[in-house]
């Protein structure tokens, strides 16, 4: 497939966002782009958050994850349910008690400025780098297939990439995410489910013949219980699953963003309960594609690339598979990877006007200034981060910053979890220390693990060790008095 042709799917796949942002994005104010006037269809959310939780990294990384696991990710999918769950019913009816837009402003309630900014700057480097690496990642495919035959550079993609996300959500942001959010997921499902007909097809396999290949595949296994100390084994993907769900979704504002969208808190928990449900089928459908694809690599004799990550990319572009897979491949990866990084500049965009420069309080033609310029200049810093990774060229201290970016998470649990659970204040100007201590050590512990804990090796699970271990230093750091709970 020629690269003007790759191109022009691209292009036209973006006129169409732009065309809904313009749509949506009419006489939207701070109240639209933050909360979407609190008016966003609950069905519609919920459609749009499966595509959000997914990403590039997602849908290029599935027969890795297969090879090497099986299908244990779904132990951990399940461990989602029950973490949606207490998302619906003790996060969300706090942050709609207090009418947040910033869901990290409960922190300065609760605790005190220091606390509150910690929140929030941890926030915005996790889904900074987070959201680099992932538009990095879509950068890179779009510039071996299209921009490489043109001898365009890469800064030359990623700039062109960046302002067209900066284009379709300066106007409407959440108002216009949540419908953009919904397409794109609905084109990422129809690219998966085309893909995995494909090659049924190719494998000579009707519907009935697939469930049963893939079910006897030696990758099917999805339950394990044998080793307590292997990384897969049920209770740490499980455990791991339900506070990586409250981390990722209920302690992160750019998934919170879209709940806080809906009508009222009933809305908001129909839409958590049904996106958690549909979740299940989505997860499975990608993991069954990568059984699949390595089940189409081995019987056709394809030689596998050396990173597993490069399994599906080889596949659907180097003509294994008839030429339109091509197009279903190239407008999944767009549409996973863009649903999950538009949100993110909105989400950061919210969180420094909001939470760092205390952007709130000013009159509506003002934030509505201050907030355009912080988008622009999170969608330069955004721009920025990327070329850093393609100049450090080295996937294991990109695969490290990357981690570096996980471990912030574990903060924010054990400070919301204080909070919630307890009614002791803390020393707030000392809050900064633990936040970055905790991460620290859960870093060590985890390094020597093998050899403290009798060769217990961590899974998920370390994102509850991170937690504690906050929590741990906030008791320690606690004042004698008690406060009222918010």
């Amino acid at each position: 497939m020629s690269p003007i042709y790759v191109l022009s799917i691209v292009f036209a796949y973006f006129l169409l966002l732009i065309l809904i942002s313009r749509i949506t994005g009419k006489s939207g104010g701070n109240a639209a782009f933050f909360l979407g006037n609190r008016q966003s269809p609950w069905y519609i959310v919920a459609f749009g958050m499966i595509g959000a939780t997914l990403s590039g990294v997602t849908f290029i990384s599935i027969p890795g994850w297969v090879g090497e696991s099986s299908l244990s990710y779904m132990q951990m999918v399940l461990g989602y349910l029950v973490g949606y769950y207490i998302i619906a019913n003790l996060l969300m009816p706090l942050y709609y008690r207090l009418n947040l837009t910033s869901i990290y402003t409960y922190l300065n309630m609760r605790f005190g400025n220091s606390s509150y900014k910690t929140g929030a700057l941890f926030f915005l480097i996790s889904r900074l780098a987070g959201a680099s690496f992932r538009v990095y990642l879509m950068a890179g495919v779009l510039q071996i297939t299209v921009f490489d035959a043109w001898s365009i550079p890469f800064y030359a993609t990623v700039v062109i990439t960046i302002f067209l996300i900066w284009l379709y959500t300066f106007r409407g942001g959440i108002k216009t995410i949540i419908w953009t959010d919904t397409l794109q997921t609905l084109f990422m499902l129809i690219a998966a489910g085309a893909t995995v007909w494909i090659l049924a097809g190719e494998l000579q396999l009707g519907f009935g013949s697939m469930v049963r290949e893939i079910g006897s595949s030696e990758y099917s296994r999805i339950f394990f219980f044998d080793d307590w100390k292997d990384s897969r084994h049920f209770m740490k993907q499980f455990v791991g699953g339900v506070f990586i769900a409250i981390v990722m979704t209920g302690l992160d504002q750019d998934m919170m963003q879209k709940n806080l969208s809906c009508r009222n808190l009933r809305d908001a928990k129909r839409n958590m309960y049904w996106f958690s449900v549909a979740l299940v089928p989505v997860k499975l459908l990608l993991l069954s594609l990568g059984i699949l694809l390595l089940l189409f690599a081995s019987q056709t004799g394809i030689h596998l690339p050396e990173r597993a990550d490069d399994i599906f990319p080889v596949i659907a572009t180097q003509g294994y598979l008839p030429g339109f897979i091509m197009v279903f491949f190239i407008v999944g990866l767009v549409a996973a990877t863009y649903s999950s990084a538009d949100s993110t500049l909105t989400a950061l965009t919210t969180s420094f006007t909001i939470d760092i420069l205390d952007a709130g309080s000013q009159d509506e033609r003002g934030l509505v200034r201050t907030r355009k310029l912080v988008h622009i200049v999170m969608a330069v810093t955004l721009g920025i981060v990327i070329i850093l990774f393609r100049m450090i060229n080295d996937q294991s201290v990109i695969s490290v910053l990357f981690t570096v970016a996980g471990y912030t998470y574990g903060p924010l649990l054990g400070l919301f979890s204080f909070g919630i659970f307890t009614r002791f204040e803390v020393k707030d100007r000392w809050v900064p220390l633990i936040a970055v201590l905790s991460p620290f050590l859960t870093w060590l512990l985890d390094r020597n693990s093998v050899a403290l804990l009798n060769g217990y090796s961590f899974g998920y699970e370390l994102v509850v060790v991170n937690g504690l271990i906050t929590f741990a230093g906030l008791f320690f750091l606690r004042k004698s008095g008690l406060t009222k709970r918010e």
